[in-house]
């Protein structure tokens, strides 16, 4: 049986309404969406947004919700600050469950970047995981183990993204956060577009491996070196560094079983770039028997 493929709602965020995005991505063959837990940007309740997506998935009938970013911060050494982002995270949560039939959401810890003066962002391999303290896997082990028991209670996982600038930056520092937390609720998920931007990026079979058995969420994206300067430009799908056929099958024979988020790192009209590289996906998991 073929994964559920969803939508990153990237992809419809050039002016659309909630109703537009969800009916457009159910036109085009997607299974779901992927909302942010906050829209950028607009001044609304979270009962007024879960409304609006509520309405547009009854209208378009699309058949999978799936919740991302903002996570929580849970890197700050601010204890009432880590507490307020748990309590406004319990709350969110148990207001969409009330809402849709959870089954997984991205999420992330708060971002961790390295303070010294000349390190940029851009220098991926000095933040996150690069600089952790003790301190910082102990405050976010803290607040996804409630985090945890509320989604085993709910009834739904959470993944974290494989995003630089994060704790959970690569796979192996996501496994091991994840091992921390030691809930069934909590896994990974393996953005290897992120991954590439690494210097010597962990080979796909090797990311995949060290995900295991907490690879609960997948998000697809591309791009292509620019020859000569090590740069990197946003793709479609099919078309940079990443084979993302090969993605499936290591995928498929790995036994994962979660869904498929495409996401849209390219400008442009970004309407055009979901059809197509849905197309291609649904194309490859064809090919592979999926």
């Amino acid at each position: 049986m073929a994964p559920p493929i969803i939508m990153h709602c990237n992809f419809c965020e050039q002016g659309q309404t909630v109703e537009e995005m969800c009916c457009r991505a159910a036109s085009w063959g997607y299974d779901g969406v992927e909302f942010r837990r906050t829209r950028r940007a607009e001044e609304e309740t979270v009962d007024e947004y879960l409304g609006a997506i509520a309405a547009g998935v009854e209208k378009s009938g699309l058949k999978q919700v799936v919740f991302g970013g903002p996570g929580g911060n849970f890197m700050t050494p601010d204890a009432d600050i880590r507490a307020s982002e748990l309590d406004s995270m319990v709350a969110f949560y148990r207001l969409a469950a009330e809402r849709f039939d959870l089954t997984v959401c991205n999420t992330m810890a708060g971002p961790l970047l390295n303070p010294a003066k000349g390190v940029t962002y851009s220098d991926y391999h000095c933040q996150g995981s690069a600089v952790a303290q003790s301190c910082h896997w102990e405050w976010a082990t803290e607040g996804f183990k409630v985090l945890g028991a509320l989604a085993e209670e709910l009834g739904f996982r959470l993944a974290f993204e494989s995003h630089m600038g994060y704790l959970h930056d690569l796979p192996e520092p996501a496994r091991k956060l994840v091992d921390m937390i030691d809930s069934p609720a909590v896994g990974i998920n393996l953005d290897y577009g992120n991954a590439i931007h690494f210097p010597q990026p962990v080979p796909l079979a090797d990311a995949i491996s060290q995900c295991g058995d907490r690879l609960y969420f997948t998000h697809l994206k591309n791009y292509a070196t620019i020859r000569g300067t090590g740069g990197r430009l946003a793709a479609g799908l099919a078309d940079g560094d990443i084979n993302n056929r090969e993605f499936m099958r290591l995928l498929m024979d790995s036994g994962y079983d979660g869904p498929l988020c495409i996401e849209a790192p390219r400008a442009g009209d970004r309407e055009w770039f979901a059809q197509q590289d849905l197309a291609y996906l649904q194309a490859v998991l064809q090919d592979l028997g999926w």
